[in-house]
């Protein structure tokens, strides 16, 4: 780790000025390019400001998006108050009762059209699940390795843990006919601001029919917020955020693969260790890996003493089921203790008693899963920061102890 290995403590700390949870810090350039407002769609109404939702608790990303503060997180599950937001241009606003799902395609038999309350008296199921954004941790490029990437210039925050209702995007298809041929299934949403006139993503077959892909309506027990892509939205479990897209409106299934911005420049890693996938100019990215980071602020402030430190920590192929923190720059290692149960996709909170001593430190975890991934101690780069998911080197400072004042 460079900023580790070159000036130690005092590096991390400096490199702090460019991240901090205040937000103030001027972003990077966001993921996509913006595209040329087009026509208002006809289920849509106006939005006059970039989010629906109360921006204070968040660190503001510029306009594309609202990060998380894991300090301000508790429980398992992320309040829908306190869950990030990741917009590729603006929120949308949709009349439900306007609103339609269209299913087409040349690996269809039965193209549909569903309404809000049709899709919503289909058999539902609910799931608990981790989101988060490919480019998460995305600044860790830079302030750890001394290689900035385009893009966001996400910290940690730019995920949540939820509970999604919905239908099985499997069972919508088969209503469709879906044909023994197909092959990829785009799903396109509302936000026409959007590149490409709304946000899509490929999937492939065998992910979309996975019983766990779902249309969700509800989040945490209440209908799908704004913010959040109501009135449907994907998700995809385990998968990176972009391909659970918001304000859906339209499924395509093709016999052929289908290849757009978000598979070919845009969600891929561009970069030498990264060989070009088909039409795309590296590995398109599908998965996310796994992470850890504290739920502390960027930097922090501790008081010395016995501390309680938490965190969360999650991975794509099953549950974490060891969180490992250091306090010497990983050269010696200690076990957290990482609460239980891990429901279906959820994240986990652990968390140490850190014996805190005035001064400045760097403090970090390392999480391994039940299936034996391990944050790795270095990633090969890649061209816009996706899926950084080294050890974090927080930077935490322990307030010297007062002096008692002395009696007259």
């Amino acid at each position: 780790m460079r900023l580790l290995s070159a000036g130690g403590i005092v590096a991390v700390l400096g490199g702090c000025k460019g991240l901090t949870s205040s937000g103030r810090s001027a972003a990077g350039a966001s993921d996509t390019t913006r595209s040329s407002a087009a026509a208002t769609p006809p289920s849509t109404v106006a939005q006059p400001s970039d989010w629906f939702k109360d921006p204070m608790p968040f660190i503001r990303r510029g306009r594309a998006g609202l990060e998380s503060r894991l300090e301000n997180m508790r429980g398992t599950i992320t309040p829908n108050s306190l869950f990030f937001v990741r917009n590729d241009s603006t929120g949308v606003n949709v009349d439900a009762a306007r609103w339609r799902l269209s299913v087409e395609g040349d690996a269809v038999a039965k193209p549909l059209e569903l309404s809000y309350d049709r899709l919503r008296n289909l058999p539902s199921r609910t799931i608990v699940s981790y989101l988060e954004c490919a480019g998460n941790h995305r600044s860790m490029f830079d302030l750890v390795n001394g290689r900035a990437a385009r893009g966001t210039q996400w910290g940690t925050g730019a995920v949540s843990n939820g509970e999604w209702t919905g239908v099985s995007l499997r069972d919508v298809l088969e209503l469709s006919g879906i044909t023994g041929d197909a092959v990829s299934v785009l799903m396109i949403g509302l936000d026409a601001k959007s590149p490409e006139g709304g946000f899509r993503r490929v999937l492939p077959v065998e992910k979309a029919m996975h019983p766990d892909t779902l249309l969700a309506f509800a989040l945490n027990g209440e209908t799908l917020p704004k913010d959040h892509g109501y009135p449907l939205r994907a998700l995809v479990p385990g998968w990176v955020a972009s391909s659970s897209i918001k304000w859906l409106s339209r499924i395509v299934v093709s016999s052929e693969q289908i290849w757009t911005r978000n598979n070919t420049t845009s969600y891929v890693l561009i970069g030498d260790a990264y060989p070009p996938e088909g039409e795309a100019l590296g590995k398109v990215i599908t998965a996310q890996v796994i992470k850890s980071a504290l739920a502390l602020p960027w930097p922090a402030e501790l008081s010395p003493g016995l501390r309680r430190v938490r965190g969360y920590a999650q991975s794509p192929t099953g549950p974490i089921a060891r969180v490992e923190w250091s306090v010497d720059s990983g050269q010696t290692w200690s076990d957290s203790t990482v609460h239980e149960p891990q429901v279906q996709y959820s994240w986990a909170r652990f968390e140490f008693m850190w014996d805190a001593e005035p001064g400045e430190h760097v403090v970090m975890t390392r999480a391994t899963d039940a299936a034996g991934n391990t944050q790795p101690e270095e990633i090969p780069s890649n061209e816009k920061g996706y899926l950084f998911n080294q050890p974090v080197p927080h930077p935490v400072r322990v307030k010297y102890r007062a002096a008692a004042r002395k009696g007259n």
